[in-house]
């Protein structure tokens, strides 16, 4: 099972399936509060998962995808587009160095 200490996080892809909309609302709100802290935030269909992915944020309908598409990566599922607690598991482990596993 993939890992990674928050610290070591440079690049966090937000992973969709439909293209709604939802969720470029969701790379949006993290890009901001993670660009202060030296992270890109990208938005990516989850068939398209780039190979340098370390941390894949995506509804949990499609975490069985991110993790095919990338095994290389922890994959956080999320249930709701805003507010759910997986972004803030995410960012606060990103500010304090904790470990992040999918």
């Amino acid at each position: 099972m993939p890992s990674i200490n928050g610290s070591d996080v440079k690049k966090v892809v937000i992973a969709c399936d439909a293209g709604m909309g939802s969720s470029v609302m969701v790379a949006s709100t993290l890009r901001s509060k993670l660009s202060p802290l030296g992270v890109e935030v990208v938005h990516t269909p989850v068939n398209e998962i780039p190979g340098d992915a370390t941390v894949v944020l995506c509804h949990q309908g499609l975490a069985a995808r991110a993790q095919s598409t990338a095994p290389q990566a922890v994959v956080v599922p999320f249930a709701i587009f805003m507010g759910d607690p997986a972004f803030t598991k995410v960012e606060q482990a990103i500010k304090n160095g904790e470990t992040l596993e999918s």
